[in-house]
């Protein structure tokens, strides 16, 4: 007879076995008699925990999100502000979820948005107090930055593997983020242009294009 923690151990190897190949084949292509060979259940079991497939999504979907901006999160050991960041410090370990984090980006999904809008909501809080201590410049317009930052931070996340391929390793390995590190902090720094030409033009034209104050003549 199964008993109740032989219950728990099979639905957790079947939500991580899952992750794996919803982050590995996408939703689509994983079925779930692949995710039970994988997990080592029958598929049948998945249909007792879970039900279908697309419940077996929204519970991966909801664990990783939790993984990232839960700090009674189990896979949380030490809880930071900043899950992400600490996940790309540990990317051996959370590997799996940081690729599953790129399709549920790509693919959109209520716990995507969710995930997204609790990133920007950590980004924009970080950028303000950063500009209290004086360490910002004026920015035209912050919300906009702010999503800019955003952007850069996930790209190396859901283009793990086109990044990757192009410097001959991962950019989220512990090598990979030095290498980063100093080119990262040099763009936002000093940014790449030595003439504010560009920024000048694109301020100019932009102005000529608002309507005057009176409206149209």
């Amino acid at each position: 007879m199964r008993s109740a923690s032989d219950d728990l151990t099979a639905r957790a190897r079947i939500r991580e076995a899952a992750i794996r190949a919803f982050a590995r084949d996408g939703f689509d292509a994983a079925s779930l008699r692949a995710i039970a060979k994988e997990a080592g259940v029958s598929a049948a079991l998945i249909v007792h925990h879970f039900g279908n497939k697309n419940a077996l999504r929204t519970a991966c979907d909801d664990y990783v999100v939790a993984a990232f901006i839960d700090d009674k999160h189990e896979l949380i050991e030490t809880p930071t502000a900043d899950r992400v960041r600490a996940a790309l410090h540990d990317v051996e370990r959370y590997g799996p979820y940081i690729d599953y984090l790129g399709r549920m980006l790509g693919d959109r999904s209520p716990a995507a948005d969710r995930l997204f809008d609790e990133i920007v909501r950590v980004t924009r809080d970080m950028l303000d107090e950063q500009r209290e201590a004086g360490l910002l410049v004026e920015m035209s317009d912050p919300e906009m930055t702010t999503l800019l930052v955003v952007m850069m931070g996930l790209a190396p996340v859901m283009m793990r593997a086109q990044v990757g391929r192009m410097l001959g390793q991962d950019q989220l390995s512990p090598a990979g983020m030095v290498r980063t590190t100093l080119p990262t902090l040099e763009l936002l720094t000093h940014g790449i242009y030595s003439s504010t030409a560009f920024l000048d033009g694109a301020r100019q034209a932009l102005a000529s294009d608002k309507p005057s104050e009176g409206g149209a003549s």
